[in-house]
């Protein structure tokens, strides 16, 4: 699990840059991992709160590299406003 955090996660369907690991959800039952959670980003540095959080399902990650996880996963709207924005 420590291996995992602070690892870039890069959307394959349009290769947007969600963020970094920031914790994973566990099934205790058999300890398995049921998904991994990117925080959302602070607004105004973060005196308006922050952006919801992505939670990624197992199911969607591809590849797990050495710095970068690749998931197929739905960007979120908030994200794909930004990169509209900004480029």
């Amino acid at each position: 699990i420590d291996d995992l955090k602070n690892k870039q996660v890069v959307c394959v369907k349009d290769g947007c840059v969600l963020g970094f690991i920031s914790d994973v959800e566990m099934d205790t039952q058999n300890g398995n991992l049921t998904s991994i959670i990117i925080f959302g980003r602070l607004r105004f540095f973060g005196l308006l709160g922050r952006e919801d959080d992505i939670t990624i399902p197992w199911e969607d990650i591809k590849v797990i590299g050495a710095e970068t996880v690749l998931v197929n996963t739905e960007t979120p709207l908030y994200l794909r406003e930004r990169i509209k924005k900004y480029g």
